[in-house]
């Protein structure tokens, strides 16, 4: 390859490196890429395909030299034969050449009519080895020379090279939207199980003081102590539906739930605190595979059942059995109070009960005065 032509490529090869690794969207670099090629290559018409599923290849990037025949239709989201020159280099990573599309029984019965008014064909593997992207095909019109050894081996060269630009490029992207991905959920977890807890331990006590406090105070303070609670209540429904927002945006999101174990032991020891005396604990089963919208249900099911414990039972005890088993996740709280007073909203109940029918399951409630409540809600683990 003489030094002129050498210096080219590796100019042209530098820039495609520079701009795959420094934009957001590396297939916004294949216009520069078949534009560099068919100017290596002095072809008048440059095609970046991909491979589909199917074993076709589909035009994604196109570029016309200003000796382009034309006008010519666009022909960028055309599919090609899986029997197409294009497609058998882009599988099997061998460069072809042809003196003339038309005529040689090779690429003749493959080419789309936009492309008729060509001849010389040149059409190289695009990507690495391992991870095989496509081809990149160069054209000349009519009755132009056809492409020598050295402009084909210049083309396979420089395909290899910003195919492997791209590769790097998508694996960095990736990267960084990994870590983009991991801070959202960081701050969603944190949100959800922190802030969140905190904003329902202060409503809770807001809702104590307001019953011991019941009749002695006047109307306006009795209005701002509920006004308090409601814009507590409104607060966590926002903060909730701002963490879910975080996690939706990761269309890749982790089929992990994210610790439910210690949010388990944080919601069981809030409620402690709220009773006045601890509420026990008694977890078995590894939570860790736990999916992540079955974990959000059994977090927020054990926040609700803890909830009505608190605001309405009474009790002197509370336990919660968390078991994770072949079979599902069972979930069951256990207090010794008054049981759930006829007058109570049955909201947070029917809540449970939702949650448990949306994950494939059940939520039983039992309760009397003289026995206590018992809440036991359990889904199936795919």
């Amino acid at each position: 390859m003489e030094p002129r032509l050498a210096k080219r490529m590796l100019a042209a090869s530098t820039e495609i490196t520079r701009v795959a690794l420094s934009a957001d969207d590396p297939d916004a670099v294949l216009p520069l890429v078949v534009r560099r090629a068919a100017e290596l290559a002095e072809a008048d018409l440059g095609l970046v395909t991909v491979r589909t599923d199917d074993g076709r290849v589909a035009v994604e990037a196109t570029y016309g030299a200003p000796s382009a025949t034309g006008p010519l239709a666009d022909p960028v989201g055309t599919v090609l034969s899986s029997r197409s020159a294009a497609a058998r280099v882009a599988r099997s990573g061998v460069p072809v050449v042809v003196d003339d599309l038309i005529d040689d029984p090779l690429t003749a019965p493959y080419v789309p009519p936009s492309l008729r008014v060509y001849g010389p064909f040149a059409v190289a593997p695009f990507g690495t080895r391992e991870r095989r992207l496509g081809a990149l095909a160069v054209y000349r019109r009519r009755g132009a020379s056809t492409f020598t050894r050295v402009a084909v081996d210049v083309l396979t060269s420089f395909a290899a090279q910003a195919g492997l630009a791209l590769v790097l490029a998508e694996g960095s992207t990736a990267r960084q939207r990994i870590a983009v991905y991991q801070e959202r959920e960081r701050i969603a977890r944190d949100l959800h199980d922190v802030i969140v807890q905190r904003l329902y331990a202060a409503g809770v006590q807001l809702e104590v003081l307001e019953r011991r406090l019941s009749g002695r105070l006047d109307g306006t303070d009795a209005d701002r102590l509920s006004e308090t609670m409601g814009q507590i209540d409104q607060a966590i429904a926002e903060v909730r539906a701002t963490a879910r927002t975080l996690r939706s945006a990761d269309p890749e999101a982790s089929a992990q739930a994210p610790a439910l174990d210690e949010s388990m032991r944080s919601e069981v020891r809030i409620a402690g605190e709220l009773l006045g005396r601890p509420a026990k604990l008694d977890l078995s089963g590894d939570l860790t595979d736990v999916p992540v919208a079955v974990a959000d249900h059994a977090r927020a099911a054990l926040r609700e059942a803890l909830s009505n414990v608190v605001r309405h039972s009474g009790a002197r005890s509370v336990l919660v059995r968390v078991r994770r088993s072949d079979r599902g996740l069972r979930l069951q709280v256990v207090d010794d109070g008054c049981g759930i007073p006829r007058d109570v909203s049955k909201r947070g109940l029917r809540n449970m009960e939702e949650r448990a029918t949306a994950a494939g399951g059940q939520c039983a409630i039992t309760s009397s005065p003289d026995s206590g409540t018992t809440i036991t809600w359990e889904v199936p683990l795919g």
